[in-house]
Formats: structure tokens, sequence, C-alpha cells
């Protein structure tokens, strides 16, 4: 979905992007678009002085190396469609359990890790209402 002009002619976004777009600056961005691409079937890779264009099914996160910025971890809450086997797959690749998957009172099913970089999921699967 293209961003509303601010002005009528000119795009505030460019194509692919949406008003708010999530970026994580990661020790390592390897290690975490690989961590990406295990776990959520992200799709994209490192371009060499680039941000990360990491696609999660309809969203976008930009992965950049810390450098010119400190490292900082990002909290994101990511909607699946098998809460439990995303998890299971999340400690497969190295990240450390929060939460176990549970069902919450506004209709997630949902639990919580963290990466190696200290990024952290929330990984929720919406089961009631639709």
């Amino acid at each position: 979905m293209r961003a509303a002009a601010t002005d009528g002619r000119t795009p505030a976004a460019p194509d692919g992007y949406a008003t708010v777009t999530p970026r994580l600056v990661a020790r390592h961005a390897s290690v975490v678009v690989a961590f990406l691409q295990a776990v959520f079937g992200a799709t994209g890779g490192l371009d060499p002085g680039r941000p990360a264009e990491m696609r999660i099914g309809d969203s976008l996160v930009l992965v950049s190396e810390a450098g010119d910025r400190d490292p900082f971890p990002a909290f994101l809450y990511v909607y699946v469609d098998d809460a439990d086997a995303v998890h299971r797959r999340a400690l497969a690749a190295g990240a450390t359990e929060l939460e176990p998957p549970r069902d919450t009172p506004y209709g997630d099913r949902r639990g919580m890790v963290r990466d190696g970089d200290g990024n952290v999921f929330q990984i929720a699967q919406h089961i009631v209402g639709g």
C-alpha cells in the first residue's frame, strides 16, 4: 500500500513502504536477517551499504548493521498462521523463550522470544473473532 501524499503530488514514502516502517539496528545484521528468514519465512537480504529490506507477510522490516548508529533492538508483534509452530522454529533458530504460547483474553494466541541480538518478538495468531 502506498502511503498518502503529504502535498497531494509527492508520495510520502517510496513504493512498498508504509507510513511507519520498523528498523532494527543490529550488531550482527546478517544473523538477524537469517533469523527472520528461518523463523518467519522473510524474503529479502543484505545489500551492502543499505538496510536489508525484509518482507514478512505484508510487512516490511528494515535491518541495518550497527556502525554509524548504535545497536538498537526492536520489539515486534508478528502475526502468523501457527503461533506454536513459529515459536518452536524461533527456539530452534537460537532464540530465548520469554513466554510460551498461550491464549490471551483479547483473542490472540501468542508467545514471546528474544533473538541473539536482543530483538523481542511476540509471535501471535488471532484465534477469536476473525
